[in-house]
């Protein structure tokens, strides 16, 4: 509860703060340090959108969690509440979303983690136990269905080990990306949302976003672009999961037509 306390202060304090230093239109690059760009640019995020309580989880579906920006899929947010995940089974959740979502949308990857739990095979025993031909069409939903499959096999499996030898230790990044199938972004979405980590998820929108603004070449690497975030904020959990949701909500109302990104309002922060 202390711990929830103090992360939900944090949010809210970053968010006044920052709202309260905003000078739109007048900001000039070569006058502010990148430090304070990336900090605005959080600023009016959060002040536009407001918190995104991210990750979603199929158990908050009846007790009412939402969408507070009602893009996409609409259930099972926790806007301001950043005690999930609380078991086990919640945080096997987001391992196994942040797998299904490689190569396509939220609503279609929510459709087969709902498949999963209708069959009582949304934890990692259940997983192990299923049939691979009843597994393959629970998540046929997500894509790739018999390559994610074998994937979500071996994270069952990978899971399941560190609770039984180690239920108090959390993965490192490394170990992450030695598992077949997990990358980068996979490994940074597990790590913050699955186990309370501070690293900052870059996906295909945080990509155009900062090479619209200018922040990174477009030719950087996925840890350049991890690194200006990182380098550039305070070490906070729940800062990095409303940063990464914030600007994914952003893309979707500013970049969705690709290269047609001169509209985006977060410009006037960086322009000359």
């Amino acid at each position: 509860m202390k711990r929830q306390t103090k992360d939900k202060r944090f949010a809210r304090a970053a968010y006044f703060y920052l709202k309260a230093d905003l000078n739109i239109g007048v900001l000039k690059m070569k006058n502010i340090t990148r430090k304070k760009v990336i900090l605005r640019i959080y600023g009016c995020l959060m002040e536009a959108y407001g918190p995104q309580g991210w990750w979603p989880l199929t158990d908050l579906h009846a007790s009412g969690g939402t969408n507070p920006t009602k893009t996409g899929s609409v259930q099972g947010y926790h806007p301001g509440n950043y005690s999930y995940p609380k078991t086990g089974n919640q945080q096997f959740e987001i391992i196994c979303g942040a797998l299904l979502t490689q190569n396509t949308s939220w609503p279609q990857v929510e459709t087969a983690l709902l498949n999963l739990k209708g069959l009582n095979a949304l934890s990692p025993e259940g997983i192990l136990t299923l049939d691979p031909e009843t597994l393959k069409e629970a998540i046929k939903p997500a894509g790739y269905y018999n390559q994610k499959a074998g994937r979500l096999i071996t994270l069952a499996g990978w899971f399941s080990d560190l609770v039984e030898k180690n239920p108090d230790k959390n993965p490192t990044r490394e170990e992450l990306l030695s598992l077949k199938g997990v990358g980068p972004e996979t490994a940074d979405s597990i790590l913050l949302y699955a186990f309370k980590q501070p690293s900052f998820v870059v996906d295909a929108y945080t990509r155009r976003i900062t090479v619209n603004l200018g922040l990174i070449d477009e030719k950087a690497k996925y840890d350049e672009i991890k690194a200006l975030f990182e380098k550039n904020l305070p070490l906070e959990v729940p800062l990095y999961q409303e940063y990464h949701a914030l600007l994914v909500e952003h893309a979707k109302r500013h970049y969705k037509k690709k290269g047609m990104y001169g509209g985006c309002p977060l410009l006037d922060l960086v322009r000359d």
